[in-house]
């Protein structure tokens, strides 16, 4: 199953944010600490690189996401040119004060009443953005929702008589190239319901969380992972809940939805689902399947 989620609203919103990348001076990208790879709209770089605007990524929701791995995101990020990474909780006041301090390091040259520092909010679906502009204005004037979607129109805000927000809606691109971010962003609920069958996501996390957490779903569920794999993992949590149907038959859909939840809560513990590393290792095998796939077409074009 390949996921892809589109909705008509984001052609009119990326219209939208290449006019108004033109008037600004800097982009903050927000981005779900667990999947800061899979959830960076290509999208967002290819707007940003056009017209050479410095990038301040942070790497959100950092208290549910794995601590060490986080370092090695941040690491990975701040080599980059143009690019300062940060790591902490929106809903955290004291993180959130950072932030207007991190965006004036990467636009020394906008400091006053006459040239405000202009800064875009962008991301993927739910990562926090409006959480993020309603922590830094101190007030609710976005609106906050735990679906993915909820901002649809641009809004801008004046954060200080020398900085000004620009708020956007989630943005997701028009094709997901590899299945595996397409999974990791709907386990990590950055994808609409409507595109996505919950076991089969559950059982995608079941197998990362078998790879790299056992000890935490093991803890978490009080059974052995021995020998499971990620349907397993499903079943299981299915049975030691007491999600049966009728003739004692796992109720599937129920135990994904739980599994789903524990992790994207944090219930399970502190988890991300790729690594700089793991990212590279992907990448390389896609490289190679497709170069494998091209020799192929060739060879069978000259039978």
């Amino acid at each position: 199953m390949s996921i892809q989620w589109f909705p008509g609203h984001m052609v009119a919103a990326r219209k939208k944010a290449a006019e108004t990348m033109e008037r600004i001076d800097m982009i903050i990208e927000v981005l779900d600490a667990r999947v800061p790879e899979a959830g960076s709209n290509p999208v967002i770089k290819e707007l940003r690189l056009h017209r050479q605007r410095p990038c301040l990524k942070i790497l959100n929701k950092a208290d549910l996401a794995d601590p060490a791995v986080t370092t090695a995101w941040l690491n990975f990020y701040n080599e980059q040119k143009g690019i300062k990474a940060v790591a902490l909780s929106c809903k955290k006041p004291g993180d959130v004060a950072k932030v207007p301090g991190l965006c004036e390091m990467l636009a020394p040259h906008r400091d006053n009443r006459l040239k405000p520092l202009r800064m875009m909010i962008m991301g993927i679906p739910n990562v926090g953005k409006s959480t993020l502009i309603n922590a830094l204005l101190k007030r609710r004037v976005a609106a906050v929702g735990d679906e993915p979607a909820v901002t649809k129109n641009q809004q801008g805000f004046d954060l200080n008589e020398r900085m000004t927000l620009i708020d956007t809606p989630g943005l997701m691109w028009p094709k997901i190239e590899y299945d595996s971010d397409g999974f990791m962003l709907a386990a990590s609920h950055a994808v609409g319901r409507n595109a996505i069958i919950d076991e089969e996501v559950a059982s995608f996390l079941g197998d990362i969380l078998l790879g790299s957490y056992p000890k935490l779903l093991a803890n978490r569920y009080g059974f052995s992972v021995e020998g499971l794999d990620g349907v397993g993992i499903v079943a299981a949590v299915a049975k030691r809940r007491g999600y049966l149907l009728k003739g004692g038959v796992p109720d599937l859909e129920k135990a994904a939805l739980m599994l789903l939840q524990d992790y994207r809560t944090g219930a399970l513990g502190r988890i991300s689902l790729e690594t700089p590393q793991s990212r590279d290792i992907m990448l390389a095998e896609q490289a190679f399947i497709k170069a494998r796939e091209q020799a192929s077409n060739i060879t069978n074009s000259c039978e």
